[in-house]
């Protein structure tokens, strides 16, 4: 079976220098091997002339679909339209759905119209004009030569709307794409070398046409079977029943059999056996709280948090005892211990988190380094405390204790 190959280009010289987070590639990787299109390559240019050329030449050599971000706004800066109309040897024409779409955003808006902004709705004559219902850009379908070419403003939320209302139809409905299937286990508490020793019985017996993949991030590995073939529900049989071999392989350490976050395993978890928690965060500064609420609809079990940074408010607010911290420090079991019991009663849930940790770069001492962090998870009946030795920097031992503290909530709650 022939691959659907794609290539994406992100054009702009903010993502070269790193002032830019390129998220677009990524995202629309995503959905395209979702739908059994590959991407070939992903290229990151500056906003240059020849570099533009350069890389629509290379690209749609190698492959089926160019898509495009970037260089669509108003200023001098942004050339992709000029540069399009080179390459397909065309002109730029005013759409008057373009700018009737550019009138609406700044009449509904009260702004003023300047000429840059109008010029927003030239557009190369060879393009099929894709509406922006997002922004003022519009995007813009080319074919040459067998090839398709996909050109897109480069805001994330604009883009994401193009692809998902035009650009992803239209390419499934153009290509006969392979059926993919995907199922993901996400485990924990064991490393990724250790799990692969565990699973080469496994591996060994995986047909040509079903890979494993590891996708390790913090305080996780995620386990990705995929499979590909023309039928998609004897694709879907066969994965599934390979996956629940995975599983039971896993079982001890599976955090879920779904690829969400902790924030939504949580979710669920308290909503069906419809509990509700809190968190009494002092090194993680309400990170697992926003974690949680992140997830749509998580008012129905998330009731509130207390980030006790200092020590005073660890004492003001969740009744931490002074002699605690004075004879056992905030880092110790003794104190979120009390931070957990605190919680619980000024919070009023069913369930409770507490962190305190020392996160770096300094801080520790030779009995507490940095990365020690004491953790308690908590209800009116029971209260577990784990110690955890981190060795990362100050964002990864922030985002690793966030995780081990959701997971350990998770395994009381199951219990």
């Amino acid at each position: 079976m022939d691959k659907i190959t794609t290539s994406i280009i992100t054009i702009g010289d903010e993502l070269l220098i790193g002032q830019t987070i390129d998220t677009n590639s990524a995202w629309m990787a995503q959905q395209l091997n979702a739908m059994g299109i590959w991407v070939h390559r992903r290229v990151a240019i500056g906003d240059v002339r020849e570099d533009i050329l350069d890389a629509l030449t290379k690209e749609s050599a190698v492959s089926d679909i160019v898509l495009i971000t970037g260089g669509l706004g108003p200023t001098a800066d942004d050339i992709t339209k000029p540069t399009l109309c080179e390459y397909f040897n065309t002109r730029l024409v005013q759409n008057q759905e373009a700018l009737d779409n550019v009138l609406h955003i700044f009449e509904s808006r009260g702004l003023p119209m300047l000429q840059r902004n109008i010029d927003q709705s030239l557009v190369p004559e060879a393009a099929t004009v894709i509406e922006n219902k997002r922004g003022t850009a519009p995007g813009m379908w080319f074919e040459k030569e067998g090839k398709i070419y996909v050109s897109m403003p480069g805001v994330p939320h604009e883009m994401k709307g193009i692809m998902e209302n035009y650009v992803l139809p239209k390419l499934e409905a153009h290509f006969k794409t392979p059926a993919v299937v995907h199922q993901t286990l996400v485990t924990s508490g064991m490393g990724e070398s250790f799990i692969a020793e565990r699973l080469v019985a496994f591996e060994a017996k995986l047909p040509p046409h079903i890979k494993l993949a590891y996708l390790p991030s913090y305080s996780l590995l995620k386990l990705r079977l995929t499979g590909q073939g023309k039928d998609k529900l004897s694709v879907a049989a066969e994965v599934s029943i390979l996956f629940h071999q995975l599983k039971a392989l896993l079982e001890d350490i599976t955090v879920t059999d779904q690829d969400i976050s902790m924030g939504e395993v949580l979710g669920k978890l308290l909503k069906e056996k419809g509990k509700t928690m809190g968190t009494a965060e002092s090194c993680t500064g309400g990170l697992i709280s926003s974690w949680i609420t992140a997830v749509p609809g998580s008012s129905v079990y998330f009731k509130g948090s207390a980030v006790t940074y200092a020590n005073e408010m660890k004492v003001k607010m969740l009744g931490v005892k002074p002699e605690t911290l004075q004879e056992h420090g905030a880092v110790s079991e003794a104190t979120v211990r009390e931070m957990a019991a605190g919680a619980l009663t000024l919070l009023q849930t069913d369930y409770v988190i507490a962190v305190s940790g020392i996160m770096g770069p300094d801080g520790g001492t030779p009995e507490k380094p940095v990365g020690t962090v004491w953790m308690a998870v908590a209800s009116a009946a029971k209260t577990v405390t784990v110690k955890y030795q981190l060795r990362y920097d100050r964002e990864r031992n922030t985002q690793m204790t966030a995780v081990y503290a959701m997971n350990e909530l998770r395994k009381l709650i199951l219990e």
